[in-house]
């Protein structure tokens, strides 16, 4: 293909086109394919160029910490969740239905892996996707005061279709915090979805907010249609925590009572300390 027509499809951002066209021609040669299959295969390689680079850009906007799937999650570790119910949310009818989903238990049981390998689904159904902890977002808005950008960053939490919210109740809010965190529920409120993470059951969750008045009307939209997933089981942290000491501590034993070369014993150790720490690392 001529350097000119390379530039007109270049101009025109026809970027899967300009990639493959001279690859194509040679291959509709070598198949002989009409005008008809040539003009396909080409829209084709540009409408699935365009899909790559539209989740590119997705992936890149939620601003997840770590890339986690639902595949990873060790569930039978947590034998409270229903692992049909988490698949089910992770369809993301809830998404289109404008509902919310409330991840409820101790830290490391793997609630934020689960609300990222949500997110990371929904962004395969082509959802826009914000990821953020509670401080991170109320930081941001209490600094957008000082150059009056209030309302355009108040917008970037309001906007996505789904938004995922960290870390809720690790601190009280102060009033300036609780007023921002209102503001942000109830401009989503049945217009988009929220996803929030907690340590705290739901009876606390009043606590959490320095004006009373407020916090009633914040849960009152949150709640209202609302998924409460509650997981109670052990952490995943502590778990592998416990696994490195253990392998150490064999370590060290088998160290001790040999000398020169010699390996040290795992005749003391259970299999799955011979195996190690699992590979789940949930958040």
């Amino acid at each position: 293909m001529n350097d000119s027509l390379l530039q007109k499809i270049k101009g025109l951002n026809l970027a899967g086109i300009y990639k493959t066209a001279d690859a194509r021609i040679e291959y509709a040669g070598r198949e002989n394919l009409s005008h008809l299959e040539f003009l396909e295969v080409l829209i084709n390689d540009e409408y699935l160029s365009r899909g790559r680079n539209r989740r590119e850009r997705l992936i890149s906007n939620a601003r997840f910490p770590q890339s986690k799937t639902l595949e990873e999650f060790n569930f039978p570790f947590q034998p409270s969740l229903n692992r049909n119910q988490i698949y089910n949310l992770a369809a993301c009818e809830f998404v289109r239905r404008k509902e919310n989903i409330a991840f409820i238990g101790g830290s490391g049981v793997g609630k934020t892996h689960i609300s990222i390998a949500i997110g990371n689904s929904a962004i395969d159904q082509g959802y826009t996707v914000l990821f953020t902890p509670l401080s991170d977002m109320l930081e941001d808005l209490y600094m957008s005061r000082a150059d009056n950008s209030f309302r355009q960053k108040l917008m970037k939490y309001v906007r996505p279709d789904l938004l995922i919210v960290d870390e809720l109740g690790l601190k009280k809010l102060n009033q300036t915090s609780v007023d921002d965190f209102y503001d942000v529920v109830s401009k989503r409120y049945e217009a988009r979805s929220t996803i929030v993470t907690t340590n705290k059951p739901f009876d606390e969750w009043g606590r959490i907010f320095y004006d009373l008045q407020l916090a009633s009307a914040i849960l009152d939209r949150f709640v209202h249609h609302c998924h409460f997933i509650v997981i109670d089981g052990p952490s995943y942290r502590m778990r592998d925590r416990s696994a490195e000491q253990q392998v150490g501590k064999a370590g060290r034993r088998g160290k001790a009572g040999g000398n020169g070369n010699v390996e040290p014993s795992t005749s003391g150790l259970s299999d799955g300390d011979k195996g190690g720490a699992g590979d789940e690392q949930p958040v």
